[in-house]
């Protein structure tokens, strides 16, 4: 089965996701700086989950890029991922609209450690038809981002319930570390074409 439909609708949910997302930032009433003072919260919540969303999107695209052939597994993996993508809404307005406090900051850390599952487990699927030899699975590696970035989330969630910030703090590390630009699936279509 071809991959073209899986990407196509996998774009068409991100582009909404985020669109949710931004419809979600009410306008202040005021028009000066003190006016906008209560949106930085929500505003904040919003480019962590921008930056997550584009993080997802654009190694999806490399996986994607990756892969030759999909099954129904792969196609009901992808579904598992972005469900759980499509609830960044929610946790980002949770989180914004109550100043990151305990639990919506560990809520958010807990759908950012189910996205990260779901991708995981798409990955395996992708994995587990094309073989060990795949393009994908040589491209991966050992993949220490991947393997991190669950622990950094799950240490989030607790460091939620203790002090906030510092969940924060983690969710934002696990971002970073993505956004440094992984060059390990290009390199490798570089080399097998």
């Amino acid at each position: 089965m071809g991959k073209n439909r899986l990407e196509a609708f996998s774009d068409g949910v991100l582009a909404i996701i985020i669109t949710i997302m931004v419809l979600e930032m009410k306008v202040p009433h005021g028009h000066d700086f003190a006016s906008l003072a209560p949106l930085l919260p929500v505003f904040l919540s919003y480019v962590l989950s921008y930056l997550y969303v584009g993080i997802y999107w654009n190694n999806h695209h490399h996986m994607l890029h990756a892969t030759r052939y999909v099954s129904g597994g792969v196609l009901w993996a992808n579904l598992n991922l972005l469900f759980w993508l499509s609830l960044l809404p929610f946790a980002t307005g949770w989180m914004g609209e109550n100043h990151f406090s305990a639990l919506p900051s560990a809520a958010y850390g807990v759908v950012l450690l189910m996205a990260a599952i779901a991708y995981k487990l798409l990955q395996t699927c992708i994995i587990s038809i094309e073989g060990q030899d795949s393009l994908l699975k040589r491209a991966i590696g050992s993949d220490w981002k991947g393997k991190l970035s669950p622990v950094l989330y799950m240490a989030g969630i607790g460091a939620s319930f203790l002090k906030p910030w510092i969940g924060q703090s983690l969710y934002v590390f696990a971002a970073l570390i993505w956004l440094v630009p992984d060059r390990r699936i290009e390199r490798m279509l570089d080399h097998h074409e």
